[in-house]
């Protein structure tokens, strides 16, 4: 039976904007560029679109349906499926904080660099300024703690007053800026090598790690793994057909990261730099760009405030994650629930963001909580959640409905990819990466 009392969506396409906004976000604009420019380029590029296409739908839609099917949060959902299934519940959610862990400090960078490309402040040497900044032991954490602080504000607001309301706002200004700027940066001087470095494939550097890499950029940009399509999908009445829906979730989050590629790599090659230098591409590399370009605090304004609507609308869909499972776990209020992930967030976001520089013995495995949160979630929560999303709804949920898609020859190819070969790939690509 249907849960009367769950909030819904207003409407599909409320529902769609906000699951392209938890879908584009950093992962497409500042984890794509530079995890593509460390694979090589066009052969990373070719290899992120089939596994997106190819494999990374089917855990999407397995998300999608135990959510709008349970009509319950994370842990909920699987509960109602099997009470043995409860961990994969907690699984998702777990997963889904430590990725708030670091993907809220680079947030706070994102507020910092707007706020200086506003008041054209010059950075003389950025890769120190940036050093400097993740470095702080006051400031730097302070920036993560506001960005939470503001997410948590709308989450606080509900579904349809807060979700909704920001996505409907941020996804479709996201979209006019993003073209905008890869407009713009086509017409740079030298702009064709970026081009070239994008679509012209260089073989050689295809490898298992690249192919793992990918992978956890696919899942990660299409926010799978994390319960966060699951919950957003648990909002959906449950005679709402998901096809459409599926095939515009995927097709414009690859048409924001190819922008992204443009933009980044267009400036990159047009200015004589290196696209091979990591997760500093945005932040350093780029502000010498703009420093560069005419007008160009105006448009590192443009681009910083483009990377801050993207991250806003995934981080929104991350706490609703966490937010949901407490309510309904715990039975208490949203704004108790929304108070007590915030303090969790800001815990683990002052952890990593001290780990960078200021307090570099913070340390676990070998790696600073920074590098642990984003590897560990990246190549072996990711793919693991999605590997058991996919064996539950292929084996206990998909078999039960008989209105996933228009055509049963389609139904029947995504239920024995669901069952046999996403696991399988899933899981074999953990081990061959790590």
């Amino acid at each position: 039976m249907e849960n009367n009392s769950r909030p819904k969506w207003s409407t599909k396409l409320a529902f769609i904007l906000s699951a392209i906004g938890s879908a584009v976000g950093l992962g497409n604009i500042w984890r794509f560029p530079y995890i593509m420019g460390e694979g090589g380029g066009a052969v990373f590029l070719i290899t992120y679109l089939i596994l997106i296409f190819l494999i990374c739908t089917i855990p999407l839609i397995a998300e999608i349906v135990i959510g709008k099917t349970m009509q319950k949060d994370n842990v909920g959902s699987y509960h109602a499926i099997s009470k043995n299934f409860r961990i994969f519940g907690w699984s998702n959610v777990i997963t889904t904080i430590f990725i708030m862990g670091f993907y809220f400090v680079v947030c706070g960078w994102i507020i910092d660099y707007f706020f200086k490309a506003l008041v054209n402040y010059k950075m003389a040497d950025c890769a120190q300024y940036f050093t400097s900044l993740t470095s702080d032991i006051f400031y730097a954490p302070m920036l993560g703690i506001v960005f939470t602080i503001a997410c948590a504000f709308f989450i606080f607001q509900g579904l349809n007053k807060g979700v909704e309301a920001v996505n409907k706002f941020m996804v479709p200004a996201l979209g006019v800026i993003m073209v905008l700027l890869a407009g713009y940066a086509l017409t740079l001087p030298n702009s064709i090598a970026g081009i070239e470095f994008m679509f012209k494939p260089d073989f050689s550097k295809f490898n298992g790690h690249m192919v793992l890499t990918a992978l956890g950029q696919a899942l990660f940009t299409l926010s799978i793994g994390m319960g966060a399509m699951l919950i957003y999908g648990s909002y959906l009445p449950k005679e709402e057909k998901i096809g459409k829906n599926l095939f515009s979730i995927v097709i414009f989050d690859v048409i924001f990261a190819l922008l992204a590629g443009v933009l980044i790599f267009c400036s990159v090659f047009s200015f004589g730099m290196q696209p091979e230098v990591g997760p500093s591409l945005v932040f350093i590399t780029l502000p010498k760009i703009f420093a560069q370009m005419p007008c160009g605090y105006f448009v590192a304004a443009l681009f910083f405030l483009l990377l801050f609507f993207a991250a806003f609308t995934s981080a929104i869909s991350m706490l609703e994650v966490v937010v949901a499972t407490f309510v309904e776990r715990f039975n208490i209020t949203r704004k108790h629930a929304t108070v007590l992930t915030s303090i969790i967030v800001v815990v683990l976001v002052t952890l990593a963001s001290l780990s960078l520089g200021a307090i570099p013995s913070l340390k676990l495995f070998g790696k600073n909580f920074f590098d642990l949160f984003d590897y560990t979630t990246s190549n072996i929560m990711l793919p693991l959640n999605s590997a058991i999303a996919c064996l539950v709804a292929g084996w206990c949920v998909v078999p039960k409905l008989d209105n996933l898609f228009q055509y049963k020859f389609l139904h029947k190819i995504v239920l024995f990819m669901m069952r046999f070969i996403l696991p399988i790939i899933l899981i074999s690509l953990i081990f061959i990466g790590n």
